[in-house]
């Protein structure tokens, strides 16, 4: 009997211990592929949209494509980013033709 005291006291200790935290808002996106040939920004892969920043030549990802933008880990970077008009071996890489800094078409 004296061990059915017990019970609910530790019942209403060991409850609150029990709560569960809702889970992140967003998913990691899968990494892009080894080269990234850019002809339309955002780049689309993998059901996620990808923005390269030239800037600071990092990537940045969403499920929408207005966003919001997260930080891609470094680890899913392309080795290597071509552009689709830009690569007749004169050197302009990403500058002028038609694009701005960042290398939207205008």
């Amino acid at each position: 009997m004296n061990r059915m005291s017990y019970a609910p006291l530790l019942a209403a200790l060991l409850l609150p211990g029990c709560v569960v935290a809702p889970a992140p808002d967003y998913v990691v996106a899968p990494a892009l592929p080894v080269i990234v040939e850019l002809d339309v920004v955002p780049y689309h892969h993998g059901g996620f949209f990808y923005y390269y920043h030239h800037d600071d030549h990092r990537w940045s990802y969403s499920r929408d494509k207005a966003g919001p933008w997260r930080d891609l880990p470094r680890d899913r970077y392309p080795r290597e980013i071509r552009y689709r008009d830009h690569d007749r071996g004169d050197g302009d890489r990403g500058q002028g033709r038609g694009r701005d800094d960042r290398g939207y078409r205008r």
